[in-house]
């Protein structure tokens, strides 16, 4: 973690509270948390929450308040946005790659504004399928756009270390509003312009 961001989330995350339990955690799986390897892993494990979680303590709405008036009609894209984010039912990582897409209605944003919001939305425990919808529902209320289209695709480590044990396994989702929706032509665009004009006929589920 960068110093200018420690400081910062050490403010409000309980980092002491955090070490104490993870030290009861590694007691209760039979270890010895003050062997010479772990001494210092409850205050790492620690400041890595503090990272990982720091959505928690963030509005991803401040990124696209700063827009700019542009007349332009056809679909603004943003491919392969990655990210990695804390399932919330194991409390492990799920890794992946976003695309999103919009029609504008006479503002653009900032390409980086739409990697930051992907990333303050996933710095949480977390579903896909709630974070797909919830970048959809913030571009739709903060930007007024003619239409919205996200897609996440993830390898969720919960599948793929334990459980099942299925690595390799990939969960996409999608959120689509507007114009997405309403208009076959505009999605399939979308699905083109991401996957390319052949594959894209592939994913007709998302129709």
């Amino acid at each position: 973690m960068t110093a200018d961001i420690l400081p910062d989330l050490e403010k409000k995350v309980d980092i002491p509270r955090i070490e104490r339990a993870f030290r009861e955690i590694l007691l209760a799986v039979g270890e010895n948390p003050d062997r010479e390897g772990l001494t210092e892993t409850p205050r790492r494990v620690a400041r890595m929450y503090a990272e990982l979680f720091k959505g928690l303590h963030r509005d991803p709405r401040v990124h696209l308040h700063k827009y700019f008036t542009e007349k332009y009609d056809e679909i603004v894209l943003v491919r392969d946005i990655s990210f990695n984010s804390m399932c919330e039912h194991h409390f492990l990582p799920f890794i992946g790659k976003t695309h999103i897409g919009y029609l504008p209605n006479g503002k653009i944003i900032g390409l980086s504004k739409l990697a930051r919001v992907v990333e303050e939305v996933a710095s949480q425990p977390q579903v896909q399928e709630r974070m797909t919808e919830t970048l959809a529902n913030l571009l739709t209320e903060e930007l007024g756009v003619r239409g919205v289209g996200v897609i996440v695709e993830a390898m969720h480590t919960c599948m793929a270390i334990r459980g099942i044990k299925k690595p390799g396994t990939v969960c996409v989702t999608s959120a689509m509003r507007g114009a997405f929706v309403k208009d076959a032509k505009t999605r399939s665009e979308f699905m083109a312009l991401i996957y390319g004009q052949k594959n894209s006929s592939t994913l007709s589920f998302m129709d």
